[in-house]
């Protein structure tokens, strides 16, 4: 039994880190889009497109949220440019789009 725990958890996180490597390409090749909501809340924080960017490629999936009709989303925590945590959510589209769907500083 222990050894199908340790399975299901390795294979678990194997999923999650394909996950981020699919999210940070897009970033890479910047092929996403903001929403109007990421973008205002970017402002309310005095954040920019780069400390979207820099959080999402050197944080981790801190949350993988699947009960939204929409698909599922994840919170990504890593460091804006000025150091500051903030939290990325994004979700892929049909036509596998990356949408950061909102940005927040903690």
């Amino acid at each position: 039994m222990a050894l199908q725990v340790t399975r299901g958890y390795a294979y678990k996180k194997l999923r999650i880190m394909a996950n981020l490597h699919k999210i940070r390409q897009r970033i890479i090749e910047r092929n996403y889009y903001l929403s109007s909501h990421a973008e205002e809340e970017m402002l309310n924080d005095d954040l920019e497109r780069k400390d979207v960017e820099n959080a999402i490629l050197k944080g981790w999936i801190e949350k993988k949220m699947t009960r939204d009709v929409r698909g599922t989303r994840y919170r990504i925590e890593g460091p804006a440019m000025d150091g500051r945590l903030i939290h990325v959510l994004c979700r892929f589209r049909e036509d596998t789009n990356l949408v950061i769907v909102t940005v927040y500083a903690l």
